[in-house]
């Protein structure tokens, strides 16, 4: 009777080691797209869950609208599910957060429950900058009292009233001269030099990356003025590359109008990406992590490289079957 009941305990310990072989822990990771957002603005924490393909889980933050009292879930994408070997699969979840408080925030952790075990990601922090405001927007000038006529003369001092006539003289003196300065004088003696073909816009942009990674800038400290010159590079390239007058327009002009291009579209994100930080660098004053830094450059040589005339795109080809 005792080797029997030895037997079957042995059988039931191999049957429950072959299950347990068979399946496999479930992991759940958590990244934030950037550890720094500005106030009102939208952040990607991305969520990768790897598990058994019949493995039946979910998401105990699946009917949630708020990460904590101060952060918001502004929207959930449709997750992404990507097949691996073994039998297993790898889910991909999104949860764009927003928030309108400035301050450090405490990102999860966030459970994921799988039969009666629950799985959770590294607890991840958020620093939401405030947005500054222009105090003399709030200023207004006092109301004109009413019944006094306006006189020109009564606010220019009287040196100026009393001899306006030497003042006109000059000035018209001073016009002339520059006219012929300048339309005159330099224009006949303007010397012809040989032009001098300009880059491409997208073999000006690579050199001016290059140049600027060549100095150091965020690595001394200089973050405001990396983050000005890479801005400058893309607004430049931008405004060569496809007529737009980036140069002159803001962050979310720029975004916005090449949603509209299809040339674009696919890699819009990543410039958004770099203008948000960008703007967040150079006016909250805020010093972004080194990965922040290397990340934005990376992102702006994908942005450039995706965005090349396909005459460039057949020009390095050949160079490169040339070098072969």
């Amino acid at each position: 009777m005792k080797l029997f009941n030895k037997i079957i305990l042995a059988l039931a310990l191999v049957v429950a080691g072959t299950c347990m072989a068979q399946a496999g822990k479930t992991t759940i990771t958590a990244k934030l797209d950037s550890t720094l957002l500005l106030m009102g603005k939208t952040t990607a924490l991305h969520l990768e869950i790897v598990q058994d393909k019949d493995a039946q889980g979910f998401l105990l933050w699946e009917n949630r609208d708020t990460v904590n009292a101060f952060v918001e879930i502004a929207s959930k994408p449709k997750p992404d599910t990507v097949e691996l070997e073994s039998g297993r699969v790898q889910i991909n979840r999104d949860l764009i957060l927003q928030s309108f408080d400035s301050g450090m925030y405490v990102i999860g952790p966030i459970p994921y429950i799988v039969g009666k075990d629950t799985f959770t990601t590294a607890p991840l922090t958020l620093k939401v900058l405030p947005v500054k405001v222009d105090s003399l927007q709030d200023i207004h000038d006092l109301k004109p009292v009413e019944g006094v006529p306006f006189k020109f003369f009564d606010w220019v001092p009287d040196f100026i009233a009393d001899y306006w006539w030497i003042y006109l003289i000059v000035l018209a003196l001073v016009g002339a001269g520059l006219y012929y300065y300048f339309f005159w004088y330099k224009k006949g003696r303007k010397i012809t030099m040989p032009g001098r073909k300009r880059l491409s816009a997208y073999d000006e942009a690579m050199v001016n990356l290059q140049r600027l990674k060549g100095d150091n800038l965020w690595q001394n400290g200089q973050e405001k003025a990396y983050f000005t010159g890479l801005t400058d590079i893309l607004r430049v390239y931008i405004d060569r590359r496809f007529k737009i007058n980036a140069v002159e327009m803001t962050s979310s002009q720029i975004v916005e109008t090449l949603k509209k291009n299809e040339e674009t579209r696919a890699v819009n994100e990543q410039l958004s990406m770099i203008l948000e930080i960008a703007d967040i660098v150079k006016f909250a004053n805020v010093r972004p992590l080194a990965d922040d830094n290397e990340l934005a450059f990376q992102r702006a040589i994908n942005f450039i490289e995706a965005t090349k005339p396909a005459t460039e795109a057949g020009e390095e080809q050949e160079k490169e079957e040339d070098a072969k």
